[in-house]
């Protein structure tokens, strides 16, 4: 191993707090914050059923339907490769 090579650098863990990390942990912060304020009942019409459910329930399903969406093609871009 050379001496610039480290052991985290070897496993492909750099710093635990890259700005990256940060930001995606400040806009997941924020956007829990304005899920969870918004607590209104609201009706959502999915094709034809209509129902009334609490806004945030319906904003915390859409953020996690989108953050699994994310999930599944960096998956699938990295196994490609």
């Amino acid at each position: 191993m050379s001496p610039k090579t480290s052991k985290a650098s070897v496993n492909g863990r750099r710093g635990a707090l890259t700005p990256g990390r940060i930001a995606v942990l400040v806009l997941a912060a924020l956007a829990l914050i304005f899920i969870f304020e918004n607590t209104r009942p609201t009706k959502i019409r999915l094709l034809i059923p209509e129902v009334t459910v609490p806004l945030w329930t319906a904003l915390l399903a859409m953020g996690l339907i989108g953050a699994l969406c994310g999930a599944h093609f960096v998956y699938f871009r990295k196994r490609r490769r």
